[in-house]
């Protein structure tokens, strides 16, 4: 007797309805496809089952035989069926289709658990809304329509008419030379960083040339040590690598660490921001900077220098990077593009330590590709026509107005105790307030309003006991690097109401 399973099935135990004909109707073959891969997937056609001859099932249908035929080509290549002399029959799935029922059943039971590493980064760094990127007073956004498009884009066109097809390819994976030497020139005279070209890499910003020195210098289990409060982008990327992380506080020196730190959990790497701690604005002294570095040596410690909002400096010269203080120093320094121009370009650079390049050149060509070839041309062809100094300056210029408008405004409008830190440097004021303003419930509801200020307690780890009358943690930071200076009496007032109507509901 032959098996009910070869016999082929009627034409009709394909189809619970006719197939859709008409204007806007999927073509005949996608619907007949995804007809029969449903039914297999189902389970209602049985592995072995033989399929009607296509004859058959394109006269049932009322199709032509091609497009049946084409149909069973299909699935077979997917996998779904296998066609032999005898016919077309249902493959035995890898893993045994469910029923309907156990699917059911299969949706209402435990989830697949979430990986440790993404559960530690949800439950350490909070939330950070990217919504509505034109809201006001929102931090790390520079003034996009003070930014010279049109000198951009004749350095684009350059890029593209003098790299031709051949940039279109991939390119040297630590970046195009021409940026390379670009960015040795700039950073020697604005920086006094001490670098050559090969020094030099090319990365899609300050996050991913933060996440290569975890990468490439550290092992899971390793410490890590991150300021507190500081930048979340740090920590992601030492949580992403494994590593343990210790938060090291800061106060009006920048970074603070004794010789007990280093006794009991020296780091493998030390992440700061020295010219400009973000959120708090202080910079580290020569004396710690000196003292770290020494330390670093003495432990076989890198340093991770971010020069963060460095650029902007608004009272006196600008702060010499740490990369450069010493010979031969630990210091692995990152920049970024994304203030300095605009955060789409995704263009970031670390410079190694001369004695990193060799050592990990061939683990960089596995991990890099060379890509955004001909945005890298134009940067360096930006910088070498003299348009990136000019677009600093004009930038130094606004930001030291704005933030000096901004000091104002809070003293005049915010009607809410508060301490002001930083406002040497870059693109943002953080305020600090007493403990009894919840400043993760202030940000939430000005974003309603379109204002993005971002909650200071957001930056921090550990907590630290308050002292009256302002806490250390809790807090707003305000960007005014997009927000025009016309605006900062009306948000502030907003804001301020806003803030004691949070008070009032808390108490």
């Amino acid at each position: 007797m032959v098996p009910r399973s070869t016999l082929p099935l009627p034409p009709s135990a394909l189809l619970e309805s006719p197939l859709s004909r008409g204007p806007g109707a999927a073509p005949m073959q996608r619907q007949l496809h995804d007809r029969l891969k449903g039914a297999i997937l189902d389970g209602n056609l049985a592995p072995g089952s033989r399929l009607p001859g296509s004859r058959a099932l394109a006269e049932a249908l009322g199709v032509s035989r091609n497009t049946v035929t084409a149909t069973y080509e299909h699935l077979a290549a997917e996998g779904y069926v296998r066609s032999d002399r005898q016919g077309t029959r249902v493959t035995e799935l890898s893993s045994p289709t469910p029923s309907k029922r156990e699917r059911a059943d299969e949706r209402t039971g435990r989830p697949p658990a979430t990986p440790t590493t993404a559960q530690r980064l949800a439950r350490i760094l909070p939330s950070a809304s990217r919504a509505d990127m034109g809201a006001a007073l929102r931090p790390g956004v520079p003034a996009l329509s003070h930014f010279p498009l049109a000198a951009w884009r004749r350095s684009l066109e350059r890029a593209i008419r003098e790299g031709g097809s051949a940039a279109l390819g991939y390119g040297d994976p630590l970046g195009e030379p021409a940026l390379r030497a670009a960015i040795t020139r700039h950073l020697s005279v604005a920086r006094g960083v001490r670098c050559e070209p090969r020094q030099v890499l090319i990365a899609e910003g300050a996050q991913e040339a933060i996440s290569l020195c975890v990468r490439l210098l550290s092992n899971p289990g390793d410490t890590g040590w991150v300021e507190d409060p500081g930048y979340r982008g740090a920590k992601a990327a030492m949580h992403a690598g494994d590593m343990r992380i210790v938060p090291m506080r800061v106060d009006a020196e920048g970074l603070c660490v004794d010789g007990r730190d280093w006794r009991e959990h020296p780091p493998r790497l030390v992440y700061t921001t020295p010219s400009h701690q973000y959120p708090m604005g202080s910079v580290l002294s020569i004396a710690r900077r000196l003292e770290l570095i020494a330390q670093a040596r003495r432990h076989g410690a890198w340093i991770v220098e971010d020069d963060y909002d460095s650029e902007f400096r608004h009272t006196g010269e600008p702060i010499v990077a740490m990369q450069g203080l010493v010979d031969d120093a630990p210091v692995l320094y990152v920049g970024s593009f994304s203030k300095t121009m605009f955060p789409a370009l995704r263009l970031g650079f670390l410079v190694l330590p001369e004695r990193l390049v060799d050592a990990v050149r061939t683990p960089l060509e596995e991990m890099l590709r060379g890509g955004h070839r001909y945005e890298q041309l134009a940067m360096a062809d930006f910088m070498e026509s003299g348009q990136f100094s000019r677009h600093l300056g004009r930038m130094r210029r606004l930001y030291r107005d704005r933030q000096q408008a901004l000091r104002l405004a809070l003293g005049r409008h915010f009607e809410v105790p508060h301490e002001i830190d930083g406002g040497h440097c870059g693109m943002h004021l953080t305020v600090r307030l007493p403990e009894r303003f919840d400043d993760r419930k202030i940000a939430a509801e000005a974003l309603r309003h379109r204002i993005a200020p971002t909650p200071l307690s957001g930056f921090a780890m550990q907590r630290v006991p308050p002292m009256p009358p302002i806490a250390p943690y809790s807090g707003l930071v305000l960007g005014y690097g997009n927000t025009p200076a016309e605006l900062f009496g009306p948000l502030l007032s907003r804001l301020s109401r806003i803030a004691r109507a949070v008070e009032r509901g808390s108490a």
